[in-house]
């Protein structure tokens, strides 16, 4: 009896998903690029649970008719290869034809498409691999597709999947990776109906692309690199050794419009920048390197990731050449010409690194006494001991609950102060551009964003408080245009205390100012009609308890003022119900819109930067001795 099988189409499938499918990001990265291959001049991602519930791609790309739609989910079938002889002029993202019939095997799985100009369409159905169900649809423009419930017949692979929010970092960053390779392609993702990603198709400007993936604050340090060498071009942008990250998450390289890791590339960028970069800092590079296809071959990898150079040695040194010679020429380093880098930036970095050290200076040659800055006090005046310097104290300013910082004492006896007590009239108003130039470098305690400031400055940020204030803002526009609660499919029934029902009901015309619909539902239960989108999915008991003792007398006049103190609530629920989902992606786009909100108003959770200590103090505790006498 023989001992060998076939294996099935199904196991053959789900041993294919094992390579290709490796979790929702995965799938994002290969419907995405199908839409890429496919013409698309938009392309838009919707994800639920970091992916894991669904994945919605949908394009605008040529579409197929019903034939082609069938067939793309056979495995090896595709469009991109014909003969032998293609496998080595590859010019397409996808060529195996594997991706579509693996993600059917371990999803449930809906395609609708059409092609251009069809009167009718096509939807093929599939669930975890069986017979696809082919059947005509309406006609629409490209083709959507859905992927649902992602390994739920394959228990072993879902359960290593990591957090929801893990998850959803890797599916936006697969977005961030082809968005950077196709600055002429609009890219939209959003994750439970919130955005995460919009950038508009940018193809006259790489930069407007690449602020988009990386954050606002790399704009202005960026730097165009090109170089041509024996087959091989080497273009894109650096930034100036001014603005770097603690990883090195933000190198990009991009063989032939495709992301790939190469170590030999990374050596290269590396030796480039050994002479400009400290200790522990990486650079931010986008590079597109092209090459003749039959120069490369790309085919050596699952996920297509990693490619074999025939002059790995030569296209290495093509990199290194382009970005030494952009470093060489140091463009931040001198006045600001016609597309030069704006000098404001510039200059407050090289200042605060100019004072740093001098400060470390007069430091080691006084052992532990630092001298005054601007606004310290000497002991003299503040009724210490003679000779001994007092610490700082920050001007009384008893300011708006909203204030943006909170006072923070000097870390230790006869040190400098932080650099918010320096300069209190920041605890009024941050500076232009002030959180858009923080680099995000992890979360402490589930609560608190740690950042990096210019000159190295370490800044600590309340997530909760910086969502709040954003969410003011977005309330208080929405009370000025009027707008009317627009009902929700997410409406919920609560029951009350008698007092706080009452009070909601004869308020009804405040709550429906401030985006709110509720209706009697029987006794004390209301039934919540309509929120604010922000609010969608907020604890609606806490929500309309909170509401009931902020809003205003029956009969008085609904307006900012009379207002204000329900639009604070709302934007603490929104923020609450918003915190537990702030990726990366999203904590980019806040500290965005903080540069562009009014910190007056206040919230009832109004400190945003908990905390601000420039890289000298940090030093200073690390390495001042225990014991000065010795």
């Amino acid at each position: 009896m023989a001992r060998i099988a076939r294996l099935s189409d199904v196991l053959i499938n789900k041993i294919a998903a094992g390579e290709v499918v490796e979790r929702p990001a995965s799938v994002v990265k290969e419907l995405v690029e199908n839409s890429i291959d496919a013409g698309s001049r938009t392309v838009r991602v919707a994800l639920e649970k970091g992916g894991l519930g669904r994945i919605t791609i949908s394009d605008d790309g040529h579409g197929m008719g019903m034939e082609d739609a069938r067939l793309c989910l056979e495995r090896h079938a595709t469009s991109k290869l014909r003969q032998l002889d293609d496998l080595f002029t590859i010019n397409t993202k996808g060529f195996r034809g594997e991706a579509l019939p693996a993600i059917a095997s371990v999803s449930r799985f809906t395609l609708h498409t059409a092609e251009p100009g069809a009167q009718v369409g096509t939807k093929v159905t599939v669930e975890g691999g069986s017979d696809p169900l082919v059947e005509e649809a309406p006609p629409r423009v490209g083709t959507v597709i859905s992927v649902e419930d992602l390994f739920y017949n394959t228990p072993a692979r879902r359960k290593f999947m990591k957090r929801e929010s893990t998850e959803l970092q890797h599916a936006e960053e697969a977005v961030i990776r082809l968005a950077l390779a196709h600055p002429d392609v609009a890219f939209f993702v959003e994750h439970g109906g919130q955005q995460l990603f919009t950038s508009p198709a940018s193809p006259g400007d790489p930069r407007e692309r690449i602020a988009a993936a990386l954050g606002p604050g790399v704009h202005p340090h960026l730097v165009p690199v090109e170089e041509r060498r024996l087959g091989v071009t080497v273009t894109g942008h650096i930034a100036s050794p001014e603005y770097t990250l603690p990883n090195a998450r933000g190198i990009y390289t991009l063989v032939n419009r495709r992301y790939i890791r190469d170590r030999g590339l990374n050596s290269a960028i590396q030796r480039a920048f050994q002479e400009f970069l400290a200790a522990g800092r990486q650079p931010v590079v986008v590079l597109f390197i092209d090459v003749d296809p039959r120069a490369v071959d790309v085919n050596v990898h699952p996920q297509k990731q990693e490619v074999r150079f025939a002059d790995g040695k030569g296209v290495g040194d093509t990199v290194h050449a382009a970005i030494s010679r952009a470093l060489r020429a140091a463009p931040w380093l001198g006045n600001k010409g016609e597309g030069g880098m704006p000098e404001q930036p510039r200059q407050a970095a090289h200042y605060a690194m100019a004072v740093e050290r001098f400060l470390t200076r007069a430091q080691e040659a006084t052992w532990g006494a630092p001298l005054p800055l601007p606004g310290t006090q000497d002991a003299s005046v503040s009724g210490a001991g003679p000779g001994s310097q007092a610490p700082f104290a920050p001007m009384s300013m008893p300011g708006p609950s909203g204030s943006l910082f909170a006072p923070t004492p000097s870390l230790l006896p006869g040190r400098a102060p932080a650099f918010g007590q320096a300069q209190p009239q920041l605890n009024e108003a941050p500076p232009p551009g002030y959180f858009g130039a923080l680099r995000p470098m992890g979360v402490l305690g589930e609560r608190f964003h740690v950042c990096e400031g210019p000159g190295g400055t370490l800044v600590v940020l309340d997530a909760h408080a910086a969502l709040e204030r954003a969410r003011l803002m977005g309330f208080q526009r929405m009370l000025e245009r009027e707008e009317a609660p627009v009902p929700t499919l997410f409406g919920a029934t609560v029951e009350l205390p008698v007092s706080v029902a009452k009070s909601l009901v004869e308020g009804r015309e405040a709550l429906a100012r401030l985006g709110l619909e509720v209706e009697p539902f029987g006794g004390t239960t209301l039934a919540l009609k309509a929120v604010p989108p922000s609010l969608v999915g907020a604890d609606a008991r806490a929500l309309l308890e909170a509401l009931a003792r902020a809003l205003p007398p029956p009969g008085s006049a609904l307006d900012a003022t009379t207002l204000a103190e329900g639009l604070r609530v709302l934007a603490c629920h929104a923020a609450r119900h918003a915190e537990g989902q702030l990726s990366e992606g999203k904590l980019r786009a806040l500290l965005g819109e903080l540069d562009s909100a009014d910190f007056h108003p206040s919230c009832i959770h109004g400190t945003v930067v908990v905390l601000e200590v420039p890289l000298l103090e940090l030093e200073r505790r690390a390495l001042r001795p225990p014991n000065p006498k010795i």
